[in-house]
């Protein structure tokens, strides 16, 4: 979804934008795309893509299908599929992704972990 900032991910496509101005305390779950541009503090999690700005400020734990980021997240990450840092991003928690695309000048403290699909069983027999 995010191959560049220049891309930007179409209106109709995001189903919910925190703005520049906003500040969200508690724990925030939605299914569709979402787009922080302001303040999080608690739980942020989407069945979708979640893209942080490059002047948002997040304090709370996160889970998303695919992860962009220019701006500062700080708490534990989890992403089933794809994590961008932004040059600006600034992550202080730990990591987990399937794949992870850092450009130069991103910051992350803390421990990434590359996760992997579940390996099917070799013993696959029919039963009658």
């Amino acid at each position: 979804m995010f191959e560049k900032e220049t891309q930007k991910t179409s209106p109709r496509d995001i189903e919910t934008i925190i703005g520049p101005s906003v500040k969200v305390e508690g724990n925030f779950v939605g299914t569709g795309n979402v787009v922080v541009e302001g303040s999080v503090q608690g739980m942020l999690k989407t069945q979708q893509n979640l893209r942080i700005g490059k002047d948002a400020k997040v304090k709370a734990d996160i889970q998303a299908t695919n992860l962009y980021v220019a701006g500062e997240v700080r708490g534990n990450v989890k992403v089933s599929e794809k994590t961008e840092l932004a040059s600006t991003a600034k992550i202080i928690g730990n990591l987990e992704t399937k794949a992870l695309s850092v450009e130069t000048g991103a910051l992350l403290n803390g421990k990434c972990q590359m996760i992997t699909e579940p390996k099917e069983s070799n013993d696959k027999r029919a039963v009658k």
